[in-house]
């Protein structure tokens, strides 16, 4: 599976149960067409099927009207369970998180002034996705198994895989390299391939 096929969210209906109903419920809710002006992806876990209980389902956006969009997000979800929203100055400028509820499945939408394809959230999500097709079933669960014992995802991968530094920026790296640097060093940090 390309990057790109996360730009579309039918993917989704032919993937395992828990993809199947997140696809269910994004369409209930309307929010990729909705929020179609700030270009919407799921991002995280739930895509790359690495996802425990209590996953949430991450929308990243690219905001250029914070206000348009506070306005949207408001209006059509303000009455949500859980609904709140934040607004934070980084240095990349305004960040705009809203989390909400729906059918006991928790959302949050993340937004910041940046294509949503070089948000850190997609490259993360993208190069977690080459090396899980990559080094097959056993490390997928070897990940959730961290991801159940409290591990957040990046520090689940660089705990397998021996990354040194900070996981989050390792990964980002990473995501630049092609397969010919890529396999090498997974084949040497992960011999279990499958």
């Amino acid at each position: 599976m390309s990057s790109h096929v996360f730009m579309d969210l039918s993917y989704l209906k032919t993937g395992n149960a828990k993809q199947k109903e997140a696809y269910e419920i994004l369409t209930d809710l309307g929010i990729f067409g909705k929020l179609a002006a700030f270009s919407p992806v799921l991002a995280g876990t739930i895509p790359i099927n690495i996802d425990i209980e209590g996953s949430d389902l991450d929308i990243i956006c690219e905001m250029r009207e914070p206000e348009v969009l506070a306005q949207i997000l408001n209006a059509e979800y303000g009455s949500m369970q859980g609904y709140r929203m934040t607004r934070s100055e980084t240095a990349d400028g305004i960040v705009m998180v809203c989390n909400f509820a729906s059918r006991s499945w928790p959302l949050e939408i993340f937004a910041q002034n940046r294509p949503v394809t070089e948000q850190n959230a997609f490259k993360h999500m993208v190069i977690e996705h080459r090396v899980l097709e990559y080094l097959g079933p056993g490390f997928r669960e070897r990940v959730r198994a961290l991801k159940k014992d409290g591990f957040k995802t990046e520090p689940a991968f660089a705990r397998i895989l021996r990354l040194e530094g900070d996981p989050y920026q390792t990964l980002l790296e990473m995501y630049d390299w092609n397969d010919e640097k890529l396999h090498p060093f997974l084949d040497q940090n992960w011999p279990g391939r499958s």
